[in-house]
């Protein structure tokens, strides 16, 4: 019988306190895995779950174009509006910090506890939603290099 992974059963446990589906969801899919020797499935998921998972993220955004609820000319014209701007500048700041989150979880994965915690801090106390870890990483590795901590 395998020994439980209390780090993970820690993470579940948080992920359903903080009423968080997805956070409980995959710990408890990892401690499937463990329990039933799927091991070897682990690389696996560390070397391509977070491109499947954005891959999904990306066609969820995507199908209002797919199913035709957005015209070319609203596209053009919110581009070139002030809110569009915005966006704009938004995603590419946005998508700059998910990519240092990403640099900072694969070197120092340790974090992840923190940012599980501040998640369920955020749901509960500030009627937030969790949308996933590399925007948190983000933020605490442009914290961490404003305050000297981050390369």
């Amino acid at each position: 019988m395998p020994q439980v992974n209390w780090i993970i059963m820690v993470i579940l446990i948080l992920g359903i306190i903080g009423k968080s589906d997805i956070i409980a969801a995959a710990a408890a899919i990892l401690l499937v895995i463990d329990y039933v020797n799927l091991e070897r499935l682990l690389p696996i998921l560390e070397r391509r779950g977070l491109e499947i998972g954005l891959l999904f993220l990306v066609i969820s955004v995507l199908v209002p174009f797919a199913a035709n609820k957005v015209a070319g000319r609203e596209i053009i014209a919110s581009i070139f509006s002030i809110p569009g701007v915005v966006a704009l500048v938004s995603g590419a700041i946005a998508t700059s910090l998910n990519g240092k989150g990403l640099q900072m979880l694969q070197s120092r994965p340790e974090i992840i506890i923190g940012l599980v915690f501040g998640s369920i801090i955020g749901i509960v106390f500030f009627k937030g939603i969790p949308v996933g870890p590399l925007m948190a990483g983000g933020i605490a590795a442009l914290l961490l290099r404003i305050l000297g901590q981050w390369p």
